[in-house]
């Protein structure tokens, strides 16, 4: 009975699973520098990839005009999705039903080609 090992069910250890992972110095000022600097030079990148790009004005002059459009495209493909899955559902209705028929059939044919005892009356 000492070997058996119950497992702990007492959730609220969970809630500091990554506590000793954590590490909770703080930085050294020479790593702080390093950091602001990578972000700045970061900074200074992304704005020179913003100035490299040709015809600014006209990108933000059509973005409402695409916007626009995107949506309207986007509400025709919603009326189309629709139309396809009615004729899925069409599609598929008519063929489990078709199915339903053979079966009803098949299984009128079976009563039917049963032999059946005649009926006494007591």
């Amino acid at each position: 009975m000492a070997d058996l090992k119950i497992p702990n069910l007492n959730k609220n250890s969970n809630k500091f699973f990554f506590k000793k992972k954590l590490s909770l110095r703080r930085k050294s000022k020479r790593k702080l520098i390093k950091e602001s600097f990578l972000m700045i030079s970061f900074s200074f990148f992304l704005i020179y990839v913003n100035y490299i790009i040709p015809n600014k004005i006209s990108i933000f002059n059509d973005f409402f005009s695409n916007l626009d459009k995107l949506m309207a495209n986007f509400l025709n493909s919603l009326t189309y999705s629709y139309e396809i899955c009615l004729a899925i559902f069409i599609v598929v209705s008519l063929v489990i039903a078709f199915i339903f028929m053979l079966g009803g059939f098949s299984r009128l044919i079976k009563i039917s080609k049963r032999r059946s005892r005649p009926i006494t009356f007591k």
